[in-house]
């Protein structure tokens, strides 16, 4: 009987390390029509895999526009992979009983990793492919850091130099993030800076400038295109970089059956999409093939940054400067720059075009809510179970929380999944703004958004 009660009561659910996934999902196998092509800026045409060569190495380009369901994870990823996964999936217990909610909420811990996030499970896929390609040197952007740290520690580990254009507002927020990449042997400058054309552009027109996603991005583009010995990395956005992230659902449904449970609602934090991805996408399968359509799957963004509940669905450019190929996604313009938000993470002009295709098509849905609620929502899961999250992940705490609290109005005892990307060690800084008063909601820039609009690339 004791171990019966024992049971009843658990909270984590672990797997072995022989659980580590084997293999990555492509969901573009599940769509019934392909994804809109990515286009040439230049001829306005379709772009070929030796377009994007001098910026990725071949593999992961096929991985990009692969259509094959399953990929092969090889076995020098997966063994990098064993310092920390599979991760946990816990059960939320503390925080239901605070809510008095029916509801049963899980959440799929990614802060276990060295670099405290989700993100090496793609760097360390990028800096694997790259180093069997002979490159040597990688460049990249981070926006709060996360990707910078997890793509640090990836080229340590395969003997990869490592270039990070960090967003200036958060190297000015985080500097201890800037110190842990510089513990992994990574040089970092914040963006914009003097070191590319396209940063100085920008310090011209604005010296103050705080910088952003899509600036940094242009930055590490550049870099890595006028030097032989350097590759482009990117850790959202792009199919391949999803799909490395799909570990995380596929070890989430074999934890959920574990605990004799299935999800109801799935959510996870918006700002490229890959953490969203990474864990939905393995859940959106079953939306896609007809297996369970009451599924719900939310997507949720900042308000201040909300490209998928108000951007549009057209081409644009991936950065700022616009040195990136055309993708289809939701979008509030590529020269947008979107207020100093603590979420970094999540300032983003765009989408992944996978995550928008999925949001066209009502597979998914999407929720924005400001930064003081997303605190709010973030203090009260540090105080019931322990975690304190990244401003980030917290976007998606919010969420799965008012998402309880419909349950408890409702009468209704569902199962809410979340991800937890990333801890919030880092970002104590946002949380002491927010305990003295000073952390402030930025309203939607309607006209700013507006401004930005009006320079999207013209494609028919």
């Amino acid at each position: 009987m004791a171990a019966k009660a024992t049971d009843k009561n658990r909270t984590k659910f672990a797997l072995d390390e022989k659980d580590i996934p084997s293999k990555w999902y492509n969901i573009q196998a599940d769509f019934k029509t392909p994804a809109p092509p990515v286009i040439h800026p230049g001829t306005k045409q379709p772009i070929g895999p030796q377009d994007l060569a001098p910026l990725f190495p071949m593999e992961l380009i096929k991985q990009e526009v692969s259509q094959e369901r399953w990929i092969e994870i090889p076995e020098e990823i997966r063994d990098v992979y064993r310092l920390w996964r599979p991760s946990p999936l816990y059960r939320a217990r503390r925080l239901e009983k605070a809510l008095g909610t029916p509801a049963r909420i899980y959440y799929k811990y990614e802060g276990v990793s060295p670099a405290g996030s989700h993100k090496p499970n793609t760097a360390v896929a990028q800096a694997y492919y790259n180093k069997k390609e002979k490159v040597t040197r990688l460049s990249t952007e981070t926006g709060a850091g996360q990707w910078g740290s997890a793509l640090s520690l990836a080229c340590q580990m395969f003997g990869l130099q490592c270039k990070v254009y960090m967003v200036k507002v958060s190297y000015q927020q985080k500097p201890y993030r800037r110190i842990m990449m510089e513990t992994w042997g990574a040089q970092v400058v914040a963006s914009p800076s003097p070191d590319t054309q396209s940063g100085k552009k920008i310090l011209e027109q604005d010296p103050n400038s705080p910088g952003s996603l899509g600036i940094a991005i242009s930055e590490a583009v550049e870099d890595a295109a006028t030097r032989d010995d350097t590759k482009y990395s990117l850790g959202s956005v792009l199919n391949h970089v999803l799909m490395h992230q799909t570990i995380i659902g596929q070890e989430a449904r074999k934890q959920l059956e574990k605990a004799d449970a299935a999800a109801d609602i799935v959510i996870g934090c918006a700002g490229g999409g890959s953490n969203f991805a990474g864990l939905s996408f393995p859940f959106a399968a079953d939306k896609l093939t007809g297996k369970n359509k009451k599924l719900r799957i939310i997507a949720v963004e900042p308000a201040a940054c909300p490209s998928l509940t108000k951007g549009k669905y057209v081409y644009d450019f991936g950065d700022t400067v616009g040195l990136t190929p055309l993708v289809k996604m939701h979008t509030l313009g590529h020269t947008f720059i979107p207020a100093p938000l603590h979420a970094g993470g999540l300032r983003y002009h765009g989408m992944a075009p996978l995550v928008c295709k999925l949001y066209d098509e009502g597979v998914i849905e999407a929720a924005a809510v400001p930064q003081l609620a997303t605190f709010q929502a973030a203090m009260q899961f540090a105080r019931s179970e322990g975690v304190i999250p990244a401003p980030e992940s917290a976007h998606a705490i919010r969420v799965a929380i008012d998402e309880a609290l419909r349950c408890k109005r409702d009468g209704k005892r569902q199962t809410i999944l979340f991800n937890l990307s990333g801890h919030g060690h880092f970002d104590l800084a946002a949380y002491e703004a927010y305990l003295a008063g000073k952390l402030q909601d930025y309203e939607y820039p309607s006209e700013k958004v507006a401004e930005a609009l009006k320079q999207l690339p013209q494609i028919k």
